[in-house]
């Protein structure tokens, strides 16, 4: 496809572009359009993914028009305009409760590896040349017509990530791209372009001029795909791992947690990665409260955890840790090999075919039975609890009875 050239989608390729139809799409692009026909084109992952055949999450739209007139011609047309990058002329349409980030065409005055200075342009060409992989610039019309000024659709044939001209210049204007180097390599190809690995392992070093949060939101987005081995193989080979954390990475581990639990998420898989030499890997991540949790208690579960635990052993673990938690802290006790596959499953199995039931009893039972409010209000409570465990979650009346019978012990 040559520079310049709208290559209308085939029959084959639009079965899968169906969301150049949704509504909120075409109210935005006829706003714009409606000042300079031509002005807009979908771009990036949207156009990307479509090509292989699978949904994109987000619709990305790339315009002629400066973020200032995009203001104007969205609230003209009734819309929401939200200027949530406008240095960097990005404004996200608001239409229908959905946000769809629409962007001037521009090219890049200075970077330093974090942050870029950008001039506004009318020039595809150039909005394709700041761009990171081939891959993320095609363009398309909305009528259906594509643009590949750099070669993006050779990769897709390819299936390969390739970076837009000369590797180690675009990594030096945002050492991010290194990361995403990894994470699009591991989603999309059967293997690694040698040019752009190479010029990750040089610079790698750059990472550290990234922000915690740009570093961990990369890292917890290639620990989630499938294919995260793939990733993390050649990132441990390069050392471009070590720069996220230092301690020695249980790249095994991974391998295991992928084969029996593929939906495990991304703080499971961190857990098993680097196990309890990641502590305080979360805080250095800046990685959300819900995530830091879900790695600490996965691996605390993970200690609970023995082959041959009979069934009211499991049941009890269950309901003491909850039933997400058990699930983690099985698949990292199998990841890191204290399970054997099959013994994992039957864990597993008897967690599916039990729900934890409900503690019948709370403070204000024991303050009916004649406890006074205090600190021993908490532990008769604990220890009602056990022994309604003990004698295997009996119902609210026999959870009553033993209430009145440790209460009478304590005269």
């Amino acid at each position: 496809m040559s520079v310049g050239k709208l290559v209308p989608l085939t029959d084959e390729q639009r079965r899968h572009f169906e969301w150049l139809e949704a509504p909120h799409l075409k109210k935005i692009i006829d706003a714009l359009e409606s000042v300079e026909p031509g002005s807009a084109r979908y771009v990036g992952g949207c156009v990307r993914d479509s090509l292989l055949g699978v949904s994109p999450k987000d619709v990305d739209i790339a315009t002629l028009l400066p973020p200032e007139k995009v203001v104007s011609v969205l609230q003209v047309a009734g819309l929401g305009a939200v200027p949530t990058g406008i240095d960097h002329g990005t404004i996200t349409a608001i239409v229908d409760h959905q946000g769809v980030e629409v962007t001037t065409l521009r090219a890049d005055v200075s970077t330093d590896g974090r942050r870029a200075t950008v001039a506004f342009t009318r020039d595809w060409v150039m909005d394709a040349q700041r761009r990171d992989f081939r891959v993320n610039a095609i363009y398309l019309t909305p009528d259906g017509r594509l643009s590949d000024p750099v070669g993006g659709m050779d990769d897709i044939a390819a299936k390969q990530v390739r970076f837009i001209g000369e590797a180690e210049q675009r990594i030096r204007e945002d050492y991010l791209r290194i990361l995403r180097f990894f994470r699009f390599t591991a989603r999309l190809s059967e293997g690694f372009d040698a040019t752009g690995l190479a010029a990750c392992a040089k610079l790698k070093d750059g990472i550290h001029r990234l922000s915690a949060e740009r570093i961990g939101a990369e890292t917890m987005a290639i620990l989630s795909l499938p294919r995260a081995m793939m990733a993390l193989e050649v990132m441990e080979k390069t050392c471009v791992l070590m720069e996220i954390w230092s301690a020695p990475a249980a790249i095994e581990n991974v391998k295991r947690l992928k084969d029996i639990a593929p939906e495990a998420t991304a703080p499971v898989v961190l857990a098993a990665l680097f196990g309890v030499d990641g502590d305080g890997v979360g805080a250095k991540l800046r990685l959300s409260n819900a995530e830091k949790a879900i790695r600490t208690k996965a691996l605390k579960g993970a200690e609970q955890i023995s082959p041959g635990l009979g069934k009211a052993e499991i049941q009890v673990l269950i309901y003491k840790l909850g039933k997400d938690v058990f699930h983690d802290a099985i698949a990292v006790a199998c990841a890191r090999g204290d399970l054997e596959a099959t013994e994992y499953k039957r864990m597993l199995s008897l967690a599916d075919a039990w729900t934890p039931p409900e503690f019948p009893i709370s403070g204000h039972h024991l303050l009916a039975a004649g406890v006074s409010a205090g600190p021993e209000v908490a532990t008769l409570l604990s220890e009602v609890e056990r022994q309604w465990i003990d004698e295997g979650y009996p119902d609210a009346a026999r959870a009553l009875d033993i209430v009145k019978a440790i209460v009478a012990t304590r005269g």
